[in-house]
């Protein structure tokens, strides 16, 4: 029994000297090598050391504590041989081994949640700054935040995009634009925003780099030559930068959307234009400025729409096969919504929106027969329905501005490709529902929709050559419409039928009705025949007109009217006179189409009676036109020498002229002027004429006017006036 107890003994001791070795072999190679540990054993590592101290302590504690219990167990079994000392002892040192290792799994715990502590805690990297207003003004190096885009860091990007051939610089622009976009709009981050944009410079100066040099940096990363059409997506980088691209031109779109302003409008379509090359490449995205701009293209400032349509053309031009069939169909439904109503103020509008659509609608005619056909067969279906039903609802369905706009479109796109095949069999009918239009309800309400009508077929004809019976339209007016019917009211200047369809009551009352009638039909008159003056059977296609005419002047008593009639029905005789002289001395038979041509060209060529009057009708036309849409009858120089004229009040009264002693009463300032200049002869009437002239002499001193342009000022306001 004894001799196991002694092997008992020795094996535990020798265990526990190699027990306490080992511990400082491991402490002590943790301290060297710590390198290649993980995290987790070097925070161990740093809190051992750090807390050599404390664990000392506590082992001592504890130690102590296990010797107190030993040395009272040793005091209960004192009675016991040396051999259970030694066993005891043994266990005791077991027992210490134990307890420190129990010591060590202890301190770990309490490490880790000392760390776990630590980590539910926020440590920021820096001090925080309070915000402020002049934050955008503030020194750059003051920011500790990497993410947050300042103007040095602007600067930098400026300069690396012109050297860069990466597309790293690239992408963080980009990414830049669109921290700036999400920070304008209301959209919620969604973490893709690795920037942040603080204060107005900093937007600002993002959106003037990306405008102005995204678009050459992208065209040197793809080595894409300036003013080439090869698509992007041809170049083999185009696949790095391909989606950091769509997201780019997304924001764009979001940033026009939200701008109201026309001068940044104007900017970013212009940097978008630029750039539209490269959207090509983007099929869903495409759809999407096609939407974007047509709807500035019909709602925006003028400037806007200009450049909105430019857009339009160059990426049709790109993009012509898959989308131009859904682009023409949005831009007339938009030009049909747009010119629901006619003002002064809309008109240039529409007809800005017309010609650019023509334009359009000219790309490709073989897709535009389809949409013309289809549309000038909607226009036959409402005449049809408003002729056989009657009714104010079908009625009102054709006598509205969008039938009358619709119609002037298709003449005018059937007048500039008259000479192509594809839209040649669209004419007839188109003439026909014109005309169908105008005999639709033929009463004097409806007169300015007659004349606007009756001046788009005279243009049509023109443009394509065609004969159209338009005399009829204007000639019933003269013999159903009766002029000697006295006015009930008077309106100092006429009717504009510019801007009119259907006449009023009150406005037919007005003597201003009758005067703009006369001066329609006398203007479209002269334009017709004077299209047709060099024709070889002009004095047959006038011959109804000048007997129509002549029964007017009969009929009519009022000289104004008498006077416009005769003096154009002198240029119709004087022009027949001038074509049957003419043609006396031709040899060709009327069968020969070929010498008729060649005839009808050189006597255009050498001029006509008709046609020379009405080119200077014409031009005097324009510039009363003009002066009339500048307002210039308030701020024009003619107007400048009745002001003049009005001091010389003496000489006013002494002739009586009813007229011109009207003008001293336009304003106060020229009557408390005539005071003195005609109270002046009444005191020195001893004096005679010598008085008189003295008098003269300083009011026309004082003004700057001498007698010479006297006679000057009477034949500009003649002029003007007729």
């Amino acid at each position: 029994m004894v001799k196991l107890r002694k092997s008992k003994k020795i094996l535990p001791k020798k265990s526990l000297k190699l027990k306490k070795k080992k511990p400082e072999k491991v402490v002590r190679s943790k301290k060297k090598e710590y390198s290649n540990v993980s995290v987790d054993d070097i925070l161990n590592a740093s809190f051992d050391e750090s807390s050599t101290d404390n664990e000392g302590s506590i082992n001592e504690e504890i130690i102590d504590a296990k010797d107190s219990t030993i040395s009272n167990n040793e005091d209960s079994a004192s009675d016991d041989d040396l051999e259970l000392e030694n066993d005891e002892d043994s266990n005791s040192e077991d027992e210490k081994l134990l307890d420190f290792n129990l010591s060590d799994s202890e301190d770990e715990q309490v490490k880790a949640d000392e760390d776990d502590d630590e980590e539910k805690l926020h440590k920021p990297l820096g001090e925080l700054e309070v915000a402020s207003d002049e934050s955008d003004f503030e020194d750059d190096t003051k920011s500790t935040d990497s993410s947050v885009i300042t103007l040095k860091l602007l600067k930098s990007w400026q300069h690396d995009i012109q050297t860069d051939k990466s597309n790293a610089t690239l992408i963080k622009l980009i990414k830049a634009f669109h921290a700036a976009i999400t920070r304008v709009t209301n959209e919620t981050d969604d973490g893709t925003t690795l920037y942040k944009v603080e204060g107005s410079a900093i937007f600002n100066g993002v959106i003037q780099l990306c405008v102005l040099e995204l678009g050459p940096a992208v065209r040197r990363y793809l080595k894409i030559p300036q003013g080439s059409k090869q698509p992007p997506h041809k170049s083999k980088k185009f696949v790095k930068i391909k989606a950091i691209l769509r997201g780019y031109f997304t924001d764009l779109l979001k940033l026009l959307t939200g701008v109201t302003s026309t001068n940044i409008l104007n900017v970013l379509l212009k940097h978008l234009h630029y750039m539209l090359p490269m959207i090509v490449s983007y099929s869903s995205v495409v759809k999407q400025v096609f939407k974007k701009l047509i709807n500035l293209w019909g709602i925006a400032d003028e400037t806007v729409r200009v450049v909105a349509f430019l857009c339009i053309v160059r990426l049709i031009n790109n993009e012509q096969q898959n989308n131009l069939d859904m682009v023409l169909k949005s831009m007339y439904m938009t030009y049909v919504q747009n010119s629901k109503f006619v003002s002064p103020s809309t008109l240039p509008m529409i007809n800005f929106m017309r010609r650019s659509l023509v334009e359009m609608y000219s790309i490709d005619l073989n897709v535009s027969y389809q949409h013309v056909f289809m549309y000038i067969r909607q226009l036959a279906i409402h005449l049809r329905n408003a002729i056989t039903v009657k009714k104010k609802e079908n009625t009102q369905a054709v006598y509205n501005w969008q039938y009358v706009n619709s119609l002037k479109l298709w003449g005018n796109l059937l007048g500039v490709n008259s000479n192509k095949s594809q839209l040649q069999p669209l004419i007839y009918p188109f003439v026909q529902v014109c005309l169908g239009t105008i005999n639709l309800i033929p009463t004097v309400q409806y007169y300015p929709l007659r004349f606007h009508l009756t001046e788009l077929l005279i243009e049509f004809s023109n443009s394509t050559q065609v004969f159209i019976p338009i005399m009829p339209f204007l000639l019933e007016i003269l013999t159903s419409y009766d002029f000697n019917k006295k006015h009930q009211k008077v309106s100092m200047k006429p009717l504009q039928f510019l801007c009119i369809l259907r006449l009023s009551k009150s406005q037919l009352l007005e003597n201003g009705f009758k005067d703009s009638v006369i001066d329609t039909i006398y203007g479209q008159l002269l334009e017709y025949l004077a299209l047709r003056s060099h024709s070889v059977a002009f004095p047959d296609l006038s011959f109804l007109c000048i007997i129509q005419i002549k029964a007017f002047l009969k009929k009519c008593s009022v000289a104004a009217y008498c006077r416009k009639m005769r003096q154009i029905l002198e240029k119709i005789e004087q022009n027949n006179k001038f074509i049957l002289t003419e043609r006396k001395s031709a040899t060709f038979t009327l069968t020969d189409t070929q010498k008729i041509e060649a005839w009808e060209t050189s006597i255009k060529n050498k001029g006509t009676p008709l046609l020379t009057y009405y080119d200077s009708w014409k031009t005097m036309k324009n510039v009363k036109r003009n002066k009339e849409a500048t307002n210039n009858e308030v701020i024009g120089e003619y107007n400048l020498p009745t002001l003049k004229k009005s001091v010389k009040s003496g000489k006013i009264e002494r002739n009586s002229d009813g007229k011109v002693e009207l003008f001293p009463s336009d304003s106060d300032s020229d009557a408390n002027q005539a005071i003195p200049t005609v109270d002046k002869p009444k005191r020195g009437k001893r004096g005679g004429k010598s008085c008189k002239k003295k008098s003269m002499n300083v009011t026309l001193n004082g003004d700057g006017v001498s007698e010479s342009e006297v006679p000057d000022v009477v034949e500009d306001l003649k002029l003007t006036d007729w």
